[in-house]
C-alpha cells in the first residue's frame, strides 16, 4: 500500500483539490483508495459525501475527528485491499509534528502558490521536512507542485526562479482553472470529468502520476547507488537549505 502525503502549513495552497484528484484518479483505475482527512474544516470529507453509489469508491477516513471509545489506531485502520491512500493534512503544521506525519509516506507533496507569501512558507516548509522530518533527497520522496498558475506572468516568473534553488523535484504545474472548483462541487475528480472539458488540465498531471510510480525510500537510494556505480560518479546531493 502507498502511502501520499499532501503537505504544506500554508493555509490555502491547494492540498485538499491535489489530495481529492488523486484518489479520484486511482479509484477509476480500481485501486480501492482512501482518503485520511486531519484537516478540521473537512473538505475532503464532504467531497467523499458528495459522490454518488454509481461512481468509483472512495474509502474516508476522519483523522481529525478523536473518539475516545476506540483506539486511535483503530479509528485510523485502513480496509483491506486499499493500494493507496491519500493524507491531506491540516494548516498550520509545526515543525516539530512533521516528523510523524510523514514518517511512512512514500510519497510527499508539497503544492505551492505563485506569491511571495507562499513562496516563503514553502521555503521553511522544505526546510523543516529535510531537516526536522530527516526526509533525504536521494529516497525521491519528496516533490513539489507549483499550483494555480498563470504562465507569463512575473510571479510564474519568481515561482520558477525559487522552485530551481531547491534542488527537488517539480512534478507538476498545474494551471489556474476553473475545472478543479466544478469537479469539487460534484464530487468528482478531473479525471471523471469529459475528457474534451478537461484534457488540457489533464496533461499538467500526467508527470505527477509518473513520479507516483517511481521508486521510493531504500529501493531509490540503492537504485541511485547502482547508476552512480555504472557511470563512475557520484550523484551530487546539495546541502540542506537554510532560510530566515
Amino acid at each position: 500500500m502507498q502511502r501520499i502525503v499532501v503537505l504544506n502549513p500554508k493555509g490555502g495552497s491547494g492540498k485538499t483539490t491535489i489530495a481529492i484528484n488523486l484518489a479520484s484518479y486511482y479509484a477509476q483505475r480500481g485501486e480501492r483508495p482512501a482518503i485520511m482527512d486531519y484537516d478540521p474544516q473537512a473538505s475532503a470529507a464532504r467531497w467523499v459525501r458528495k459522490r454518488q453509489a454509481s461512481q468509483a469508491p472512495i474509502y474516508l477516513i476522519n483523522a481529525f475527528e478523536k473518539d475516545n471509545r476506540v483506539t486511535r489506531a483503530y479509528q485510523l485502520r485502513v480496509p483491506d485491499g486499499t493500494r493507496r491512500i491519500i493524507i491531506d493534512t491540516p494548516a498550520a503544521v509545526e515543525a516539530t509534528e512533521m516528523p510523524e506525519l510523514v514518517a511512512n509516506a512514500d510519497k510527499i507533496l508539497v503544492p505551492v502558490l505563485p506569491s511571495d507569501i507562499d513562496i516563503h512558507a514553502c521555503a521553511r516548509c522544505i526546510t523543516s521536512l529535510l531537516l526536522v522530518a530527516k526526509v533525504k533527497r536521494a529516497e525521491n520522496r519528496l516533490a513539489i507542485i507549483a499550483n494555480r498558475v498563470r504562465r507569463n506572468t512575473r510571479m510564474y516568473q519568481s515561482l520558477t526562479r525559487f522552485l530551481g534553488t531547491l534542488d527537488i523535484p517539480i512534478v507538476a504545474t498545474l494551471r489556474d482553472s476553473q475545472n478543479f472548483v466544478r469537479a469539487a462541487e460534484l464530487g468528482l475528480g478531473l479525471h471523471e470529468m469529459k475528457h474534451y472539458q478537461v484534457s488540457e488540465d489533464l496533461q499538467c498531471w500526467a508527470s505527477l502520476l509518473a513520479w507516483l510510480d517511481e521508486p521510493s525510500g531504500r529501493a531509490a537510494v540503492a537504485a541511485a547507488a547502482g547508476n552512480a556505480g555504472t557511470t563512475g560518479n557520484a550523484p551530487a546531493v546539495a546541502g540542506p537549505l537554510l532560510f530566515a
